[in-house]
């Protein structure tokens, strides 16, 4: 199966490559925003959700119950728009509650810019996540979607500017065996 994700997300990079290869004038393309069509935007930001495991994950259930727990977040990444679409990786190093100490993430994002200023995307990549309470320390595949609100979508195109903040809703599954809602603030410069 996740073989099968990684072929359908590598395809779907393909028309945002071929995009970026016929564009022969990038001095003068813009995004729906304003800002540049192609370069690079670094960004961070800060989430807080809720990691909740199924009882049949490769954590087990140490305690006859599932894992699950509170989480904060740290991101930073970077975006590579290519005119209405962008590439990007992120990384992340995450604070746990309850039956999580720490989770660790890499992974790549792949999207359309959406009105003014927002973003669509999905995401895989590899997330480690250390457990505690005789719950044990495994990695895997995570995989997720989610959008980017910017500051025009809501009506505050003033106050931030094109890039600026933006509130983040996401949704991620560590190898199908766990829903993962986070949301937050992200900042883009």
């Amino acid at each position: 199966m996740k073989k099968y994700l990684f072929a359908a997300a590598l395809v779907a990079a393909i028309p945002a490559t071929a995009f970026a290869q016929d564009a022969t004038d990038t001095t003068e393309a813009t995004a729906p925003d304003g800002t540049k069509a192609f370069g690079i935007e670094p960004y961070f930001g800060v989430l807080g959700g809720y990691h909740d495991f199924d009882r049949t994950s490769e954590f087990g259930s140490p305690r006859g119950g599932k894992m699950n727990g509170a989480l904060i977040s740290g991101v930073a990444g970077v975006n590579i728009p290519l005119g209405p679409v962008f590439v990007g990786a992120e990384g992340n190093a995450t604070k746990g509650f309850g039956d999580i100490d720490w989770e660790y993430g890499v992974k790549g994002r792949i999207g359309g810019r959406a009105g003014e200023s927002g973003l669509i995307y999905a995401s895989a990549g590899y997330q480690w996540v250390n457990g505690k309470r005789g719950y044990s320390d495994q990695k895997d595949w995570i995989y997720g979607v989610g959008v980017e609100v910017g500051p025009k979508d809501i009506g505050l195109g003033g106050v931030t500017g094109n890039s600026g903040i933006r509130l983040r809703l996401s949704a991620e599954t560590y190898d199908f065996d766990s829903i993962r809602p986070m949301a937050g603030v992200i900042a883009h410069f």
